[in-house]
């Protein structure tokens, strides 16, 4: 089973891109993509609880929502997160620094929930290692997924050693290889922490140029890392369904 463990109904972009289901789910279908995990983000935590089991209930089998977190003075969102975990069969939740502070004062009762539920946290950490170490260490319960090996489209090896680093040393980390363009910093994620831990997506879909050309170079690059078969296995989608149970 294939699995894109990072695709977005709603993107960070200046543009707030959106993409319906129909789009995702067309290029699942050209690309060999079973399952996708979806979520939409620069929205409120309910906007994205909305566009999410809006997708999910039209493709049930094929897409698996996130909630986005996102504190709001409006409310609290703590109780969304829970109702969507535990009643609307949310599977994980996306944090994202750009948006949030991830100070332990304001990130750390979503930590709390995500360990109540047993859901994974994927987190666009934007190359801070020490947040990431913060995290990790101060909230060893929660399953910790660090996007794209840390920081989008990185070409610092140091940083992406470190990130290795920690999921080397913290059993509650995994690592996220979407946005990649080292592709020794992926195979250097399986060999020392473990295809189990680490998981493919896409971070898209993207229209340049365009969704099915991307979503297969996306792909091509594990296929082409001359992993072991159960490796490639595992990080092309076994390792998420364990994750997410799936």
């Amino acid at each position: 089973m294939i699995i894109d463990s990072h695709a977005h109904l709603k993107h960070g972009d200046s543009e707030g891109t959106e993409y319906s289901p129909e789009t995702i789910v067309r290029t699942m279908d050209q690309v060999g993509i079973d399952k996708s995990v979806v979520f939409a983000m620069s929205t409120t935590t309910r906007r994205s609880i909305e566009m999410a089991a809006e997708a999910a209930a039209k493709f049930p089998d094929r897409l698996v929502p996130y909630v986005y977190a996102l504190p709001h003075y409006e409310r609290a969102v703590c109780d969304e997160l829970r109702e969507a975990l535990s009643e609307r069969g949310f599977r994980g939740i996306k944090i994202h620094s750009g948006e949030c502070t991830l100070a332990d004062y304001i990130i750390g009762p979503v930590m709390e929930v995500a360990a109540a539920h047993g859901v994974p946290c994927l987190i666009d950490l934007g190359g801070s290692f020490g947040t990431a170490e913060s995290l990790a260490r101060g909230y060893p319960e929660t399953k910790l997924i660090i996007a794209h090996l840390g920081r989008y489209l990185s070409g610092d090896w140091g940083l992406i050693d470190r990130f290795i680093g920690l999921a080397e040393s913290c059993a509650n980390v995994y690592l996220d290889v979407s946005g990649v363009v080292l592709l020794e910093g992926i195979k250097a994620a399986v060999r020392r922490v473990g295809s189990a831990r680490v998981l493919w997506g896409t971070d898209g879909p993207h229209a340049a140029p365009d969704t099915v050309s991307f979503a297969r170079t996306e792909l091509d690059k594990i296929r082409i890392l001359g992993l072991l078969p159960e490796e490639e296995s595992d990080v092309l989608g076994g390792a998420a369904a364990k994750l997410l149970g799936v």
